[in-house]
């Protein structure tokens, strides 16, 4: 029963690849068909080939040798660069915080942390969030960078990216509350 049934599925996909007629009908209209008019001069339409889209096979990219950790492991991750801190501009925060995005892949694993590196010095707690907080930097110029933490131990750092901080100077003139004026007795 069932090789009857498949023959008889396989059969209804033939017509799938019929052939394709073209003709002029009474009232000058172009008509295509599958199946030709008696009577009717009709001409053979030759479709091309249709398109067919083969599947790229993975491959695994390799991490390069800059995010290698100093004990010489591969570094986990192909990607670890921070985001979000302008390039040829100063970064304006009146307090001195902000946020830097981290751009890590693969995704950060379970038992991993990222810390922000503020100067050279860690700044702030560890974090799985691939959003790290500053707080309170100095105007100036810094440099940034990330790392990975397993435990208490770096496993890999991004590159470390130099930008500046530009604060309002709190002691200007032009900050200070206005005298109230004095009621005139």
């Amino acid at each position: 029963m069932r090789p009857l049934l498949i023959c008889l599925l396989l059969s209804l996909a033939l017509p799938a690849s019929a052939q394709i007629y073209k003709y002029t009908d009474a009232n000058g209209n172009t008509v295509f068909t599958d199946q030709p008019p008696e009577g009717q001069a009709t001409q053979d339409v030759q479709l091309p080939a249709t398109n067919s889209v083969s599947m790229p096979v993975p491959t695994s990219s390799a991490p390069t040798a800059s995010t290698s950790d100093p004990a010489g492991n591969a570094a986990p991750y192909s990607t670890l660069q921070l985001t979000g801190i302008p390039d040829d501009e100063a970064m304006r925060s009146n307090n001195g915080t902000f946020s830097i995005g981290v751009d890590i892949q693969p995704r950060l694993a379970n038992n991993h942390r990222l810390r922000l590196l503020l100067d050279g010095k860690p700044h702030g707690s560890p974090s799985n969030v691939p959003r790290l907080q500053v707080s309170n930097a100095d105007r100036g110029e810094h440099s940034v960078a990330v790392e990975v933490l397993n435990g208490e131990q770096s496993i890999q750092q991004s590159a470390t990216t130099t930008f500046t901080v530009q604060r309002v100077n709190t002691s200007s003139p032009a900050l200070r509350p206005k005298p109230t004026p004095k009621p005139a007795t």
